[in-house]
């Protein structure tokens, strides 16, 4: 799915978020609120409970794209994924108030969708008009007299609320961690210090969240978060992931620093052992894959260069047909064939090897072959010239 040119996909953990979402609804809350609802409209409410939730989180995460597009940065897909959502950007923001403004418009866009959906539930629901006078019925009664629709649009409310409060937490990767960052940023106009304390206050956070999660698990209740073994540990796993994310965020950060620049012919393998099209698959095996760490070949055919083979190709062929199939079957030509220039920074080299999820890229200049950028010699080089391996924490 597409929307404004974006990439929309869906990671299968979202289904985890989702059973748990429309059980707990289900099974819990809305049979506490209507005690006269049965199963099958419990149960409808709480997946159309399910789905509106994560279409409101995919219109937070397309306000950080449609704003980080405005200021000239692109983002070609949004993730859906347990945590929520992921906007995928080209690059970071490389001013502080393009960094401030795509934060904070996120908790910003979940803060009028609950106050709209809070708005509409409570237009001509029974018992409002009472309420407003001063003759308020139990709250109870009230929640009761609420039908599906305005029962869904309430809690649909309550929860975007909740959402936009928790990611303006001052805590790194979170928006408003974000947008911490981008004021110190401002501040100091040093975006690696900036991102350092906005990250050591993430981790601070995170592990606060573990630290809690684990006092639920033994048994203490907190406000808000209750107790119980599965609400500490969901709340713990929380933490975790977020201690990481801010970790990972610093370190990206000083990966960028340290490869943005660096031409990615510095780095790339030169010597290259070439194969031609009509060689047989196990000759490539134990001629070539058996005796070098090259993985990926070019294929040449004269002085034309016909394709590229590596290592993968080779694994997805039966090993009984290596012998009668040739390097020209399993190669890929050059129409299919990712490509780089010398001249491009590293740090783009690695994105678009991850982006592609291979291991290594052919580097051409002037329609010849340059070399091989292979992401552990980008890595090797990062490690023996780059960042510590763990940043300060909290």
């Amino acid at each position: 799915m597409r929307i404004a040119g974006i990439d929309i996909t869906v990671d299968w953990s979202l289904l985890i978020i989702f059973a748990l979402i429309a059980t707990s609804l289900a099974l819990g809350q809305f049979p506490q609120w209507h005690p006269a609802w049965g199963p099958l409209t419990c149960w409808l409410t709480a997946l159309a409970a399910a789905l509106l939730f994560f279409a409101s989180v995919l219109a937070h995460e397309l306000s950080h794209s449609l704003v980080g597009r405005a200021n000239g940065i692109q983002v070609k897909r949004i993730t859906l994924f347990v945590f929520g959502g992921m906007a995928q950007m080209e690059h970071e923001p490389d001013r502080w108030p393009a960094e401030l403004w795509m934060a904070i418009v996120g908790p910003i866009t979940s803060l009028i969708i609950g106050l709209l959906c809070i708005l509409a539930a409570g237009i001509g629901a029974p018992g409002a008009a009472a309420a407003q006078a001063g003759n308020v019925p139990a709250l109870e009664r009230l929640l009761a007299g609420l039908d599906p629709g305005r029962t869904l649009l309430l809690w649909l409310g309550q929860i975007n609320i909740v959402l936009a409060i928790f990611n303006l937490v001052p805590a790194f990767p979170l928006d408003g961690g974000r947008v911490l960052r981008a004021i110190l940023w401002g501040t100091t106009h040093d975006l690696r210090r900036a991102t350092r304390l906005a990250s050591a206050l993430g981790q601070a956070f995170a592990w606060m969240l573990i630290a809690a999660g684990i006092a639920m698990m033994l048994g203490a209740s907190l406000p808000y978060f209750g107790s119980g073994a599965a609400n500490g540990i969901w709340l713990a796993f929380i933490g975790w992931f977020l201690n990481n994310a801010a970790l990972m965020s610093y370190r990206q950060l000083l990966t960028r620093e340290h490869l943005q620049d660096v031409p990615v012919g510095r780095l790339m393998l030169r010597q290259l052992e070439t194969v031609w099209p009509d060689m047989p698959v196990d000759m490539l095996v134990s001629n070539f894959l058996l005796r070098t760490d090259q993985r990926a070949f070019p294929v040449v055919e004269g002085d034309r260069l016909a394709g590229l083979v590596c290592q993968r190709d080779v694994e997805r062929l039966p090993q009984a047909q290596r012998h009668s199939t040739s390097v020209r079957d399993i190669m890929k030509p050059m129409s299919q064939v990712v490509v780089a220039h010398p001249n491009d920074d590293a740090l783009d080299v690695l994105n678009l090897l991850a982006q592609r999820d291979i291991n290594q890229v052919l580097v051409m200049e002037d329609g010849r072959v340059a070399g091989l950028a292979r992401r552990a010699d980008i890595l090797r080089w990062l490690a023996l010239h780059g960042p510590a391996k763990v940043p300060p924490g909290p």
